[in-house]
């Protein structure tokens, strides 16, 4: 059974950073595309960075030069570092993890940027 696991949400003043978490079990994680998505409220849900199995990456342009998509194959755990928090980047936090044509998503993380 194929399971992600995010953690690492939460309320956060504007500037301020969070790193989010996201460990999968069932799958050879390594060999997987890694993406980091978010949806506020009322929105749809966009991909904020990714990062491939070779180690290519891209970024929403809302947060370049401002989140950071890492992962530690080892721990089967993809991360996302996000510094200078602003108010935009308040939603909800989803992993997902996709080879070809198969995928899976995590339950999703939430984080609130306010003061």
């Amino acid at each position: 059974q194929v399971q992600l696991v995010e953690s690492g949400g939460g309320l956060v003043q504007p500037g301020g950073s969070l790193r989010l978490s996201c460990v999968a079990s069932g799958i050879t994680f390594s060999i997987y595309d890694v993406d980091w998505y978010r949806q506020a409220p009322g929105k749809q849900r966009e991909l904020v960075a990714r990062l491939g199995r070779f180690g290519n990456t891209l970024y929403a342009d809302s947060v370049k030069g401002r989140f950071i998509i890492s992962r530690e194959n080892a721990k089967n755990t993809v991360y996302l570092q996000m510094n200078n928090l602003k108010s935009e980047d308040t939603a909800v936090y989803y992993c997902n993890v996709h080879y070809i044509t198969t995928g899976y998503w995590g339950q999703g993380t939430q984080v609130t940027v306010s003061s």
